[in-house]
């Protein structure tokens, strides 16, 4: 999670060029039109490890999915901060050289999955997945499914996401109740999970993977949750043990929707295909059109305070 308490700064000498790893040409060229002091290289891992002038980078910027290896960080002998396209950091959390400073896109990706995790919450409530099922057999089937206006939501996250999905569901006058590591005004702590999720109807999960929230949705926690209850998954795959939600979805106590998956992409074949009361989606919550924009409006505003000697925002905690 974001750690602003200590921003650092990146050290860069006042006439010193800015050598900048990019995943992209549309991301070089957005770079560099910040100041003549900035040089972008494009990176792909697939090619093997930086080299020539690449190799003087202190910053780089993976690209979504993409991990680090080690031999990429021992030929970036400069780098000093990885600058993420993503809000999720648990491909970089611990990976890194402790010269080097992580930090995340925080608020790029936050409208598109909160629209998501709405549109999700929204559809599972009210069966839009069985009727579109009908609709492609031709079957007119009515019936009477459950309902968001009213209902006792549980949002386990408290951060820039769960927010905002609390503003945008506020107009169905959902009772709201919200969940995070440490308890504060308004927020429970997660010891309390066990007296929360008897009276939830929707079990929101937006929270970052962590050690503690690594498998936490365990056969415990969906033990708990009331019967005919929704979990939506907006997180990681790995927050959820993939085999108790199996064993509560085909019981058809429980019904799901989740965005992401463990393990995942999902292999062809994976019982969680077929499940009943489950609605899935690829990993594509943050999919819209002006989420890469969002994303390299990050990295920009980034250099920039670089470039002014200012605190680097969005540092990620190494937990």
């Amino acid at each position: 999670m974001p750690d602003t308490a200590a921003a650092p700064v990146l050290p860069l000498g006042p006439e010193e060029t800015l050598h900048v790893l990019v995943p992209s040409r549309a991301l070089g060229e957005a770079v560099e039109a910040l100041s003549p002091r900035v040089r972008a290289h494009r990176f792909d891992p697939a090619e093997g490890v930086p080299t020539g002038e690449a190799t003087r980078a202190q910053v780089m910027v993976p690209r979504g999915g993409d991990d680090v290896a080690p031999e990429v960080l021992d030929a970036l002998p400069e780098l000093r901060l990885v600058q993420l396209l993503s809000a999720g950091a648990e491909k970089f959390v611990g990976r890194l050289p402790e010269r080097v400073t992580l930090c995340n896109a925080r608020g790029a990706h936050t409208p598109a999955t909160a629209e998501w995790t709405v549109t999700a919450l929204l559809a599972a409530q009210r069966g839009i997945p069985h009727f579109t099922r009908e609709q492609d057999a031709g079957r007119w089937t009515p019936g009477t499914e459950h309902s968001v206006v009213g209902a006792r939501v549980l949002m386990v996250g408290a951060g820039d996401i769960g927010r905002t999905v609390g503003h945008m569901l506020a107009g169905f006058d959902v009772d709201l109740t919200w969940v995070a590591r440490t308890a504060r005004d308004g927020v429970h702590a997660f010891e309390e999970l066990p007296e929360l999720l008897p009276h939830a109807d929707v079990v929101v999960l937006l929270v970052p993977v962590t050690p503690q929230t690594t498998g936490m949705v365990d056969a415990a926690f969906l033990a708990a949750m009331k019967d005919d209850a929704l979990l939506v998954n907006a997180a990681r795959g790995v927050v959820v043990d993939s085999d108790a939600l199996l064993a509560e979805l085909r019981s058809g106590r429980l019904r799901a929707a989740v965005d992401v998956t463990e393990p995942e992409p999902l292999p062809e074949g994976h019982p969680l295909w077929s499940a009943p009361g489950l609605l899935l989606t690829p990993h594509v919550a943050g999919a819209v059109p002006d989420t890469n924009a969002r994303a390299a409006a990050a990295v920009t505003e980034q250099l920039e305070r670089v470039l002014a000697g200012e605190p680097l925002q969005n540092v990620v905690a190494m937990y």
